[in-house]
């Protein structure tokens, strides 16, 4: 079973997304903010993260970058999932190195198809840029 960790300050999108992600067969770990999340990276590494952008504290531009920069987390898919829908906003989260940008509210059908095709053999290589 794929572990996916959600980094998402809200409480509604958590219930939101465990809900949506479990009914297809992830386990879903949640982390509230940028502390909570290193803390669920250091207990056990997720085969993807789902990361909001505008959180209190380290923000999720920051933290993907954070991440997608450190050796022992680079390979981790992130997808950022936010509510800012400028196309300067998808290309930023991109270049700090996510590897798909969706928006809220999410279309369920888009992401478990960006989750599932990242999550197959090869798919994590940055190929759904």
């Amino acid at each position: 079973m794929k572990d996916i960790l959600v980094v998402d300050d809200s409480r509604t999108e958590q219930v939101y997304l465990r809900q949506l992600l479990t009914r297809h067969g992830y386990q879903v770990r949640s982390a509230f903010d940028a502390e909570q999340a290193w803390r669920a990276l250091e207990d056990r590494r997720p085969d993807l993260i789902l990361m909001d952008v505008v959180m209190p504290g380290t923000n999720g531009f920051a933290l993907t970058r954070t991440i997608a920069r450190h050796p022992a987390y680079a390979d981790i898919p992130i997808v950022i999932c936010s509510s800012k829908r400028q196309e300067t906003d998808r290309v930023w989260g991109l270049r700090q190195g996510a590897r798909d940008y969706v928006t809220k509210p999410v279309d369920p059908g888009v992401l478990l198809g960006k989750i599932g095709a990242l999550l197959a053999p090869g798919g994590g290589d940055g190929a759904a840029r």
